[in-house]
Formats: C-alpha cells, sequence, structure tokens
C-alpha cells in the first residue's frame, strides 16, 4: 500500500487563490475524507473513492442536476476511452479552471451532461484511484485532483428546473448494492440516471440481506436494481431475488441486475434469476422503461 505522503501541493489557499473562479469548497468534507484515510489507511484508496467521494460528485448537490427535458435526451455524441486517459493525469496537473475548460469542449461538440458525468467524470475519478495504488501519484495529489472533478461537476451542473416525467412517468425503483459488497459507486450513478429521467428512487447502500428485504417490503417498486462488484457473490443471488419477489408490495416488480460478471455474460442475469441486465446506467433505463411497460400491460389485461 502506497504510504500517505504529505505534500503540500496543489493545496488551495484559504481565500481560494489557487483558483481563478469561484471554488466551491466544501472544508468538513475533505477534512473527513482525510482524517478517515489517516485513521485507516489499511483500506485501498479506489474503495474509499467509490463509496464516498464519487457519491459526492454525484448527488452531493443533486437539486443542481436537474437538467431541461431536452437536455436529458441522448444525444449520441459519445466519451472516447482516451479522453478518460487524458482527462485524469490533467486533474493531477492543472487548475481547475483549466480542467473546466477542457471539459466545456467537450460539451460543445454535443455531448451531454450526464454522458459527461457516467462516463467521463466518474471513469476519470476511478483512475485516480489506480494511480494512487500504482504509486504514480501521493495521496494529497489524488485528493486535490478528485476536489478539482468536483469542481467540473459543480461548474456543468445546470440550474434547477421541474422534474421531467419523461419515459419512465411516475414509475419508483429501489437501487442497492449486494448485501456485503461494500462499493456504491454503481448504485449512485444508475439512480442518478433513472432520477433524472423522472423516476421515483430510492437507494441503499451497505445494506444487510433483512434491510434490504425489509425496504422491498415496505414500498412500492416497480423496478428493483442490483448492483454486484464481486463475483463472489453471485452464489447468493438466487435466493436473494427469489426472496425479494416474495415480499415485495408489487407482485409484478421487475429486477435488473449489474456488474462486470453480467457485463461479461448476460445471459446470467436470466440463470439467477433476475428479468435482465445492462451493459451501463443508460441502456438500463432504456431496458426497465421497456419491462415495466411490459408488466404494465400484462397486469390491465388480466383486470
Amino acid at each position: 500500500m502506497p504510504s500517505l505522503m504529505r505534500s503540500a501541493r496543489g493545496v488551495p489557499t484559504d481565500d481560494g487563490g489557487m483558483l481563478t473562479r469561484n471554488w466551491r469548497r466544501s472544508d468538513d468534507s475533505l477534512s473527513a475524507f482525510r482524517s478517515r484515510v489517516d485513521l485507516d489507511d489499511s483500506r485501498s484508496l479506489t474503495t474509499l473513492i467509490e463509496s464516498e467521494i464519487i457519491p459526492r460528485l454525484m448527488v452531493a448537490h443533486a437539486t443542481d442536476l436537474e437538467p431541461p427535458a431536452a437536455e436529458i435526451e441522448e444525444s449520441g455524441v459519445t466519451i472516447d476511452p482516451a479522453e478518460v486517459e487524458a482527462l485524469a493525469p490533467m486533474a493531477l496537473q492543472v487548475e481547475a479552471d483549466v480542467l473546466l475548460a477542457h471539459v466545456e469542449r467537450i460539451l460543445s461538440r454535443g455531448v451531454s451532461v450526464d454522458t459527461v458525468m457516467v462516463d467521463l467524470l466518474a471513469p476519470a475519478a476511478r483512475l485516480l484511484g489506480e494511480y494512487w495504488e500504482d504509486d504514480r501519484c501521493d495521496f494529497i495529489d489524488v485528493t486535490m485532483g478528485l476536489w478539482r472533478l468536483q469542481e467540473i461537476v459543480h461548474e456543468i451542473a445546470t440550474p434547477a428546473s421541474p422534474k421531467r416525467i419523461g419515459a419512465g412517468g411516475s414509475s419508483s425503483a429501489l437501487f442497492a448494492s449486494m448485501p456485503g459488497d461494500g462499493h456504491s459507486f454503481g448504485t449512485v450513478v444508475i439512480e442518478e440516471v433513472f432520477r433524472r429521467d423522472g423516476w421515483e428512487t430510492d437507494r441503499l447502500s451497505d445494506a444487510t440481506t433483512p434491510d434490504l428485504l425489509k425496504r422491498v417490503s415496505a414500498g412500492w417498486f416497480d423496478l428493483i436494481g442490483l448492483t454486484i462488484s464481486c463475483d463472489c457473490h453471485i452464489a447468493e443471488l438466487p435466493s436473494l431475488i427469489a426472496a425479494m419477489r416474495n415480499v415485495s408490495r408489487n407482485p409484478r416488480a421487475c429486477v435488473m441486475v449489474g456488474g462486470r460478471v453480467f457485463a461479461a455474460n448476460p445471459d446470467l442475469a436470466r440463470q439467477i434469476g433476475a428479468d435482465g441486465t445492462a451493459r451501463d446506467a443508460k441502456v438500463a433505463l432504456k431496458m426497465a422503461t421497456s419491462l415495466v411497460r411490459e408488466r404494465a400491460r400484462e397486469a390491465a389485461h388480466y383486470r
């Protein structure tokens, strides 16, 4: 595990002199993150990024992330993996103004804000964690790099607007990470994408199986989504999915699963009792909408 070197490089001054734009700092959150790593430096920084920092990037200012309906629509313009490779070192080396100008150029070619958050900023944040674990940068560097990425999220977030009632309509969804998994990044991203499309969403992180089943039985959900980051949990999924269906207040609730193992073998989702899987949150939104509509048609047919 790399040592936590105390480099002062890149630390902003109290008056914000490091940046020329407004720096929406959260000193308490940054101090808490540093203290947590100091007290428990045996944990992987990548895990901390996924469970602590990226969720803050995505939802700390959720009220700022409601775009106009037109902006939610997919533009068809995507992020090249090389752009992620380029952005991560930039976050370590340049000030936030320069980083923001780079991201704004990407947005100017028609890439949506959703795509930039899901396919550029979040992967770049994970890549910073890999840099640290490989001893390519120190702890202060990667912390400040992550904070610069957070500043980008603040700057590109559109003003709050009325919730869009789009393809999802008033459908409801519960998203949770697999009990015992500990990685909440996937759930944070997918909930944010569904929420921005107009779904009523709920999210559980670091929940036990009894906690998850209690939440499923307490509310009405059209969709239940599980994210699995560790392949070792696959054997537990059939019984968990069966239990969720058994206690669900909605007998026609759809269950979707996501994670690396399902990306490699999509057929596994149905084998373990789920209704489907998707390679990313945006594809999951389209699939879930289709599944929920189909279940609604079935229910109407049998009335």
